[in-house]
């Protein structure tokens, strides 16, 4: 069974920075794309960064060149770098992947429990 695992959360200042890391276990074959959805309080949830295999990548127009997206193929784990990080980024963030686990013979998405990101003094 495929499991998503979030990790990194917490409480931080306005203009601080975290890095989010979600690791992907499981019998699992490729990985299409790996991701990162954000949801605050009485919105929806959005798409926040996302890297798909061949080595593209997209970003929210909210966090473009304050957040990077990176992923460890080796470990399945994809990792967010939140930098200058703003009240409005406060959210719990999930992990999102798309993958083939054997023996399901097509891709699947799957999706972490979330970990909660508090942005504030």
């Amino acid at each position: 069974q495929v499991h998503l695992v979030e990790s990194g959360g917490g409480l931080v200042q306005p203009g601080g920075s975290l890095r989010l890391s979600c690791a992907a276990s499981g019998s699992i074959f490729s990985i299409n794309s790996m991701g990162w959805y954000r949801q605050a309080p009485g919105k929806e949830r959005e798409l926040v960064a996302v890297t798909i295999s061949g080595g593209s990548t997209n970003y929210a127009d909210s966090v473009k060149g304050r957040f990077t997206i990176s992923r460890d193929n080796a470990k399945n784990t994809v990792y967010l770098q939140m930098n200058s990080l703003k009240a409005e980024d406060t959210a719990v963030y999930y992990c999102n992947a798309d993958l083939k686990a054997t023996p399901t013979p097509y891709g699947v998405t799957y999706w972490g429990k979330g970990t909660l990101v508090t942005v504030s003094p």
